[in-house]
């Protein structure tokens, strides 16, 4: 199947994939005309100035979300635009609606310095009941996110970052089970030090705090860039590397991919393919987990990594077992934070989210640690959860 050729006919052949919709769908006739519109609307509008906290009584905003993109990191492909990033915005707002029931807008924004986006969004914020985040480039994201979430009483969270960190989460504790292992056996080398790396050392470190509150050893976690690991020492890090200090390379080890890699348990890999090889697996520990998630081609194949000896593999591809997609995580998030008045997304609610994915899968296998995107009780079960 040539996925390309598909997408370019079924988006030119419907013009896109949303469209808007009537909630009330009987007959509008003159009566009902009337009270939606002019003179009716005014008493609403009246009620709403006396009381803004009713607005998502009487408006849409009670299940609206603003999927919102500058185009500055589009999914694998990098910098191409805010134009370039509405498909990609159109199609988040059709997981919101086909998985979890919510309205979302796609809005593009062509401005890119972090108070110009801040500025946007909190200008348009009244508008919805929450806010989603998307292709949005590190570090500017991070600003981004942590000043509109300080600023803005309505949930703020980008995708990028935790969606991906709560799925891969769900996925380890599930591959823990497959391996035998403990938390505080292993050692996670991360690859790839944007949005998505970082957020997924610090999900983990949380997952240790949490599991060892005296302050046990928990996971040990370093992170590698092209240059290397990740350490105090270099004096090379930008502002998303430095984040990565405080969740990783507490000894402050220092050397290249292969030299972390010696005895690892886990390899999670959100950067390029070819980044790892059977050579470099013969280096971890035995039965390996290899997250491999870079898109559309993984740091390494799933067939080429169980041949060098990995115990689970999974990667962000729909055409392999143990696909981490961000889709089994947000649709259950915002319905549950729009259903609850939860107005922000915390640590907590991230953690929580992934041990409810992970226990959807009753009985681990190496081909099963993830439920599929389309489990039936995936939204529900997160939305319980998100309160």
């Amino acid at each position: 199947m040539n996925y390309d050729e598909l997408a370019l006919e079924l988006h030119r052949q419907y013009r896109g994939k949303i469209t808007t919709a009537l909630r009330d769908t009987s007959e509008l006739d003159r009566t009902k005309l009337s009270a939606y519109y002019s003179p009716g609307v005014g008493a609403v509008s009246r009620e709403i100035a006396a009381h803004p906290d009713q607005l998502g009584t009487y408006t849409w905003t009670n299940n609206l979300v603003a999927v919102i993109s500058d185009g500055s990191a589009i999914l694998g492909l990098g910098d191409l635009g805010p134009r370039a990033s509405m498909p990609v915005m159109e199609g988040k707002a059709l997981l919101f609606k086909h998985f979890a029931g919510i309205d979302s807008i796609p809005i593009i924004l062509d401005v890119h310095t972090p108070d110009e986006i801040v500025a946007t969004v909190k200008a348009i914020a009244p508008s919805f009941g929450a806010i989603n985040l998307e292709d949005i480039a590190a570090p500017k994201c991070f600003e981004i996110e942590e000043r509109l979430k300080a600023e803005c009483d309505i949930p703020v969270f980008h995708d990028d970052q935790h969606g991906t960190a709560v799925v891969t989460l769900a996925g380890l504790i599930n591959a823990m089970k497959v391996t035998g292992r403990e938390l505080d056996e292993l050692k996670i080398v991360i690859v790839g030090a944007g949005a998505a790396g970082v957020s997924i050392a610090k999900l983990i470190d949380r997952y240790n705090n949490v599991t060892y509150p005296e302050g046990g050893a928990g996971a040990r976690l370093f992170a590698v860039d092209s240059k290397g690991v990740i350490a105090d020492s270099r004096t090379d890090l930008n502002d998303s590397k430095r984040r990565l200090l405080a969740y990783t390379n507490k000894s402050g080890f220092t050397g290249q991919l292969q030299d972390v890699l010696q005895g690892a348990n886990v390899f999670i890999g959100v950067s390029q393919a070819g980044v790892l090889t059977p050579e470099l697996i013969a280096l971890m520990d035995d039965n390996p987990i290899i997250f491999a998630l870079a898109n559309p081609t993984p740091e390494i194949m799933p067939d080429v990594a169980l041949a060098a000896g990995a115990a689970v593999v999974a990667t962000g591809r729909s055409d392999f077992p143990n696909q981490v997609n961000n889709a089994i995580a947000f649709p259950g998030i915002f319905r549950g934070a729009l259903d609850h008045g939860v107005t922000q997304i915390t640590d907590e609610h991230k953690l929580a989210a992934a041990e409810a994915i992970a226990g959807l899968v009753e009985h681990p296998s190496a081909d099963e640690i993830i439920p599929s995107v389309f489990d039936d009780r995936l939204v529900s079960t997160i939305a319980a959860v998100i309160v």
